[in-house]
């Protein structure tokens, strides 16, 4: 069975399609950013189903959200709104009693959600909606608070509507932990929204999850192996929760929300994919370096060696594109991810960057997928002493819209400090916000330059045999780790921070490398097997890609979780469509 799209709406595009925004736009600080491109908002209506705008909550357009105020629900917004509906916030516990519908989109710590909804004395109110039968639809935290406790910073109380307590993934037998990526459902009975799609891939991303018993078993609609077999869904009459995250699965997941807020909508049938889904797929992530040039405007760049700007007189910065254009393309081209990286972050304060803010919100109105954002993720003290914490900063870009924050100079800093004192303080910017919204939205970046030795034993850093020598026949080389744009060599190796990192609190690790960058030769195999190898939690391969095989290559010879590029996909040389077509002929899975 395929997934669904909808006859009685505008065609969602597809892999193949493209748009163009207005040559004229910059986005910039100064400039207007209205005319940012859109895919089609205006939704022509179901039969027997009314859109019109309308704040009533007897409107059949209304969706009721609650939002306790905790990471990006900025793309449930966007994803509702996308399929024409309207939304009415949850703003006292009888908004929850007067819902027609009601979607409950939990990110965060489990802990930190049960005390919000205790303290707004909600959860007594959200228990009698569910057990009167209502449509409800808990994503992702939304369904494991059903459940009668968690053992996230726990063991905590949970709603108690569903038997059994929420655990964390067991990464001792070799499954990386926290679970990130495309994986494929196992539907186990009718299950209404995910009719259809059971062929398909769809987006997770936690640390922790339910397990089926017979306790609960007549509540599971779908489970997923990772492992071991785990709840993926649940439904129970007009109750829905999912584990995975809908707004994020694409026109597959733009499904399932549909036919949750209109389960009479006509739908017809997606051609059918190439191979059914049938475990977790290899992700291909598009990456945008995004700087202001020298007009003020934000631009996407790329640099050979980390250096962005043209071999020219004007020595300009290396303009390849709008952002919010590029990153709509890549979604409709099929990529797994989309990631930001702001490399005037180390320059100017994230709170003050305005623009990339503005661009990550009209991004997430798009493209849905998961994006990831960089650059000045740390404590700051602005000119008039105002102080702000990192999980601010990180706060602001989740608000906009990114799913993911990634984490460089800052991280070294933290993992310097902690491999020096062995203790963990709590305030690093990892720590503080892997607190607040888990660890899974947490990436650190390591950017290392490679520094050849002839005897291992010369540093006290992790040293490899390296399979291509140095200048001077070295065979050994350790990987040092740099800052502020890789202009600033550090006394730490990538290894050493990879282990350190993954202590603090990342999630994933999105590992670099100078040497490669830019240079269209594959990646570095050595230092991608060292690092996958050394930690538990995914790695994500990057620098160096210039053809497919350097792809397939990656993911056949370390044990990377995905691959991601820049300058080869922003240059149209390699599509990402050609990536994953090479992928599945070379017998690995990937989100077709």
């Amino acid at each position: 069975m395929e997934a669904a799209t909808f006859a009685s709406a505008k065609q969602i595009p597809t892999a193949g399609s493209s748009y163009s925004t207005p040559s004229s736009l910059n986005v910039s600080g100064s400039h207007s950013l209205q005319c940012l491109w859109r895919i089609s908002r205006k939704l022509k209506p179901s039969k027997g189903f009314s859109i019109r705008a309308s704040s009533s909550v007897d409107d059949d357009s209304v969706v009721t959200l609650l939002d306790y105020g905790a990471g990006n629900v900025r793309s449930v917004r966007n994803a509702i709104r996308f399929l024409g509906f309207d939304i009415k916030d949850v703003q006292t516990p009888e908004d929850i009693m007067n819902a027609k519908r009601l979607i409950f989109p939990g990110v965060g710590a489990f802990a930190a959600a049960m005390d919000v909804l205790n303290k707004k004395e909600m959860a007594e109110v959200l228990c009698a909606y569910i057990k009167q039968d209502r449509p409800f639809l808990g994503i992702c935290l939304g369904l494991q608070l059903l459940f009668e406790s968690s053992e996230e910073n726990g063991p905590v109380k949970g709603l108690g509507l569903i038997p059994g307590a929420v655990g964390r993934f067991d990464s001792s037998n070799g499954f990386r932990v926290p679970h990130i990526g495309w994986n494929a459902l196992q539907i186990t009975k009718d299950s209404q929204i995910l009719d259809d799609i059971g062929s398909r891939h769809v987006y997770f991303v936690h640390s922790y999850r339910a397990m089926p018993s017979d306790d609960n078993r007549d509540w599971i609609s779908s489970t997923c192996n990772y492992g071991e077999n785990f709840i993926a869904s649940v439904r129970r009459g007009n109750i829905h929760a999912v584990q995975f995250h809908p707004e994020k699965s694409g026109d597959v997941g733009l499904s399932i929300l549909r036919r949750f807020l209109d389960p009479k909508c006509e739908i017809t049938k997606k051609p059918p994919v190439h191979r059914k889904a049938s475990k977790l797929a290899k992700r291909v992530i598009a990456c945008l370096d995004v700087r202001t040039n020298d007009k003020g405007d934000l631009v996407v760049t790329k640099g050979d060696q980390y250096n962005v700007r043209e071999h020219t007189k004007e020595n300009e910065v290396r303009n390849l594109g709008k952002p919010v254009d590029l990153a709509g393309q890549y979604y409709l081209d099929g990529a797994d991810e989309v990631s930001f990286l702001n490399i005037t972050g180390f320059r100017d304060f994230p709170l003050g960057d305005l623009p990339m803010l503005q661009v990550l919100r009209y991004t997430s109105e798009n493209v849905f997928v998961p994006l990831t954002v960089g650059g000045g993720i740390r404590d700051f003290t602005d000119g008039t002493g105002r102080y702000y914490s990192s999980l601010e900063v990180a706060s602001e870009y989740f608000r906009s819209g990114a799913d993911k924050v990634s984490i460089g100079s800052d991280a070294v800093y933290a993992a310097e400090e902690y491999l020096k004192t062995g203790v963990k303080t709590g305030k690093s910017s990892l720590e503080q916000i892997s607190k607040v919204y888990g660890n899974q939205a947490v990436v650190v970046s390591i950017d290392p330059r490679r520094v050849y030795l002839k005897d291992p034993d010369d540093v006290e850093f992790k040293a490899v045999r390296v399979r291509n020598p140095g200048p001077n026949g070295e065979e050994y080389a350790w990987y040092q780790c740099t800052v502020n744009g890789g202009r600033e060599g550090r006394p730490i190796g990538a290894y050493e921070l990879a282990k350190a990192v993954e202590d603090l609190g990342a999630g994933e690790i999105l590992l670099n490398c100078i040497d490669c960058d830019g240079q269209g030769k594959g990646f570095d195999i050595d230092l991608i097997k060292l690092i996958s190898d050394a930690v538990s939690i995914p790695v994500i391969a990057s620098s160096g890609a210039g053809a497919v095989e350097h792809f397939s290559e990656v993911f056949l010879e370390t044990n990377a979780s995905a691959a991601l590029a820049a300058g080869i996909f922003h240059r149209k040389e390699v599509p990402i469509q050609s990536v994953k077509e090479h992928l599945l002929k070379a017998g690995i899975e990937v989100r077709m």
